[in-house]
């Protein structure tokens, strides 16, 4: 008898083997060798494009003396509590000298900064509470401080024996614990680490050493452990991306490891990295390298860190008058996506687990506003139009978003290259009255006051079909 066989599944077969080849084709394009230059050609996961607003924690035994200077005399980087130790120990600036004046007045000269591991108990820490006032907060991921320059991580590392968060002080693993709480949130985790140690001995004896037998295998662990979707790598600056190993790191992140298809890293692996490779840029309270980024053009995806006060660590000398207001913040978080960035917000946790009352009122008040306005943040892209006395723009396909943070007494007008369909102001029903005309758009002057507590911190305008 004659075997036939069926055209469809003859062609759904053909197809199926084309497609299968496609794929294997792409995934053999999507090795990348350890160097710039191919790691550089990698794309950026959509997602963190869209997301637009994170949440930073830095957390660790610093968190207890949780001190630092504050006030116009200090530089930014000289009120940061994380900093505690190694201010102690070689700053002889005035900086050091005012951190060694409160160590030795609260704790004796003969303490030193090892003792306040105990003491760094995180009894109160409640990752579930945690993560559901960073879901309240509108952010879409979280960046933990896994480890920070003094080189206690916060979970169970092989190569930080009896200086970690599981032999010493909470006895937990406080990165493990948080992880799971927010990934159950629906939002994405990632680490920040670093690549240095202040006083490590072998990274003071033999660099070479201490990156393949400390570095290297304690932030891939972290990595095959958790399975986080940023690194966020920080203490670079003393040697170059050849020296830490950062692109043979990376091309295993990106060929071989768990994530190699969702994770996002920095710009943190060299001295020489900073604004040139990683898959985003990173600014720090406005400033790279210690220059002025306010209004610096970016090219290529870029997240600006800070904190709500001057430090990124629990600093229990800051007092209102050192916070940034909610209007601030909400402000902040406008102008940086309307500069096509993400704000990467710090809050600073207590010793005991508790994230201060005033952080967490400054996140509800984030989130409550982007309850309302949020789609003029997420999954957007800078507009081309300049912003302008209390004007910023935003884009989403067709749609333009108008963010208004200081009240607008006479019309408004911009150029579009098409007359909106509508006009509306998000969270509410008011009317808008527009023209359009010769390619401008004019919005008659608005009865809005942003920045009054009836005026929700910033009104944002929604055109629709302009583009």
């Amino acid at each position: 008898m004659k075997r036939t066989t069926n055209p469809g599944i003859r062609s759904t077969l053909i197809i199926f083997i084309v497609l299968a080849i496609s794929h294997l084709k792409a995934t053999a394009q999507q090795k990348y060798s350890a160097d710039w230059k191919s790691l550089d050609t990698r794309p950026i996961p959509a997602w963190f494009n869209d997301a637009k607003f994170g949440i930073f924690i830095h957390w660790g035994v610093y968190s207890v003396p949780a001190w630092a200077p504050v006030g116009k005399d200090y530089a930014t980087y000289a009120k940061y509590s994380e900093w505690y130790w190694n201010r102690l120990v070689t700053d002889s600036s005035k900086v050091g000298k005012a951190f060694r004046q409160y160590h030795n007045n609260a704790y004796g000269p003969n303490t030193k900064y090892q003792d306040f591991a105990p003491q760094f108990k995180a009894e109160l820490f409640d990752p579930q509470q945690w993560a559901e006032i960073f879901k309240n907060s509108g952010a879409r991921y979280v960046v933990l401080t896994s480890k920070h320059h003094d080189g206690f991580s916060l979970w169970p590392s092989d190569q930080s024996w009896n200086w970690n968060s599981v032999d010493v002080g909470p006895h937990r693993d406080l990165a493990g614990d948080l992880t799971t709480a927010v990934k159950e949130k629906g939002l994405h985790m990632g680490f920040y680490f670093s690549l240095y140690e202040w006083f490590n001995p072998l990274y003071k004896s033999d660099v070479n050493k201490y990156v393949d037998e400390h570095m290297m295998p304690q932030l891939k662990d972290l990595v095959t452990r958790y399975k986080p979707d940023i690194v966020w790598p920080d203490g670079e600056w003393e040697h170059p991306s050849a020296t830490w190993k950062s692109p043979e790191f990376l091309a295993w992140l990106y060929n071989e490891s768990p994530v190699k298809n969702s994770v996002v890293v920095n710009d943190r692996w060299g001295k020489e990295t900073r604004g040139k490779h990683g898959d985003y840029y990173t600014t720090e309270y406005d400033i790279v390298h210690n220059e002025d980024a306010t209004k610096k053009k970016f090219d290529h995806p870029w997240e600006e860190c800070r904190g709500i006060g001057g430090s990124f660590g629990f600093n229990r000398n800051e007092n209102l008058g050192d916070y940034e207001t909610s209007d601030a913040l909400i402000h902040m978080l406008i102008q940086k996506v309307s500069r096509g960035g993400n704000l990467l917000l710090d809050i600073g946790p207590a010793a005991d687990g508790t994230i201060p009352v005033i952080m967490q009122q400054r996140l509800a008040d984030i989130g409550a506003w982007l309850n309302i306005n949020g789609e003029a943040i997420f999954s957007t892209t800078a507009a081309s139009l300049t912003a302008s006395n209390g004007i910023s723009y935003t884009q989403k396909g067709k749609d333009l978003y108008v963010f208004l943070t200081a009240a607008q007494a006479q019309a408004i007008k911009f150029d579009l290259p098409k007359s909106p369909s509508r006009v509306s102001l998000l969270g509410s029903n008011k009317k808008i009255s527009y023209s359009y005309k010769g390619g401008k758009c004019t919005i008659e002057g608005l009865n809005l006051h942003p920045s009054l507590p009836s005026g929700g911190y910033a009104w944002v305008l929604k055109l629709e079909g302009v583009y």
